[in-house]
């Protein structure tokens, strides 16, 4: 099992996520300086604000060695974490990290007052599954290229994708009761 896993802690809902690796019997750490990420095995990096998220990653100096850290380890984004995962994220306000071949328009599934609550179908672990999902000014992945991998959709669109080691989703898992999403990060990290 994974020894332990960084929870970028600089806004969002970083104590949930937490949760649910307490739940799952892993450690965690949350992340705020280059230095917190030091003998981590994984990172998360949770929903927010993505405008704010960009630039806090500059003041706390973190954008380059969360970068260098992707390289050879795995990263999981939630909502605006998958934001700053793109490759594009079709906001000039917002410089993503580039670890997934994808553009993403910010609050493509509607502003605060059209979040909603759904489940979606997809497969996990090759095995088809439910998940219950929560939109919050979700993100809509616009476009992706051959290497990501669409593990769940929602109204024909790609809702939870993987591209190598990295995991990325528009909900947020992390405020539902289902710890499916977290698990099956944690067993792609030990595959």
């Amino acid at each position: 099992m994974v020894a332990l896993i960084g929870i970028l802690a600089l806004q969002g809902d970083f104590a949930r996520h937490r949760s649910k690796f307490d739940e799952l019997g892993v450690a965690t750490r949350n992340v705020r300086y280059p230095a917190d990420l030091d003998g981590l095995s994984a990172l998360v990096i949770p929903g927010g604000e993505s405008t704010v998220l960009s630039k806090q990653l500059d003041a706390a100096g973190l954008r380059a060695a969360l970068e260098d850290f992707a390289r050879t380890r795995p990263v999981m984004g939630t909502c605006a974490g998958l934001i700053m995962m793109a490759r594009d994220a079709g906001d000039s306000k917002v410089s993503p990290l580039g670890l997934m071949d994808m553009t993403v328009r910010r609050n493509g599934w509607g502003r605060q007052v059209h979040s909603f609550e759904t489940h979606i179908e997809g497969r996990l672990n090759g095995a088809p599954t439910s998940l219950p999902a929560i939109f919050i000014r979700a993100p809509r992945i616009v476009e992706y290229g051959p290497a990501v991998n669409i593990l769940a959709e929602h109204e024909g669109e790609p809702v939870l994708v993987s591209e190598g080691r990295h995991l990325a989703m528009v909900f947020h898992p992390e405020l539902t009761p289902d710890i499916q999403v977290h698990e099956y990060f944690l067993k792609s990290l030990a595959a």
